[in-house]
């Protein structure tokens, strides 16, 4: 997915009063691309560290989402002294004792591409069935103030892991999760569609609350 600074960083009308810019504590651009839209009506202007090519490297060191999400969203807030946000995605699948958790990013490896965690999944989950094949996305999204206050907020999304990928959309493990009451995976859905109805939008749309309180 392409993405130019520029489109994360336009102003758009809106009714926020007291907060004018936020930041977005990542360098994954399939990310901020998403973020970004899930918040673009919000009368904020976006950055990201894109804006800030000397901001710190946060290594996600955590035991959990909620850790990682913090540590980043604190760091960059301390850092640009602008609030910032931060989230961590865990992909929690039954068969596998809950694997890959909060390591879905890394599970094939340091430098694994979307595909080759995807495919690692499926290779593990080869031979069960699709009934046991339950999974969970979880997004945990921090924003940090400046001042030093941290909220944290979920959003959660059920799903089964399919036998094969499908769609062209999304990034991560979105072409191999299903989700049953819609019948397709995640990366066959548009774009604007999923933003209604994935884990990411669901913890976003109380982020938004935050921000508009500013």
């Amino acid at each position: 997915m392409g993405l130019s600074r520029d489109s994360l960083s336009q102003p758009v009308t809106s009714h926020a009063s007291r907060l004018t810019e936020v930041v977005l504590a990542t360098r994954n651009r399939d990310k901020a691309a998403e973020i970004a839209a899930l918040l673009g009506d919000l009368g904020i202007r976006i950055r990201t560290l894109a804006d800030f090519p000397e901001a710190p490297e946060v290594v996600e060191d955590g035991e959990t989402c909620e850790a990682n999400a913090v540590k980043k969203a604190t760091a960059i807030a301390r850092y640009t002294g602008l609030p910032a946000v931060a989230d961590d995605t865990g992909l929690e699948v039954e068969a596998l004792g809950g694997r890959p958790g909060v390591h879905a990013a890394r599970y094939a490896g340091e430098k694994a591409t979307y595909e080759d965690n995807w495919r690692k999944l499926l290779r593990e989950l080869q031979g069960i069935p699709r009934e046991k094949r339950v999974a969970r996305f979880v997004t945990v999204a921090a924003v940090a103030w400046p001042s030093g206050g941290v909220e944290v907020v979920e959003g959660v999304l059920e799903g089964v892991i399919a036998d094969a990928p499908a769609g062209k959309h999304g990034f991560g493990y979105d072409p191999v999760f299903f989700v049953p009451e819609l019948g397709k995976t995640l990366a066959q859905l548009a774009p604007e569609e999923k933003n209604r109805v994935s884990h990411r939008a669901r913890a976003f749309s109380q982020v938004r609350d935050m921000l508009k309180r500013g």
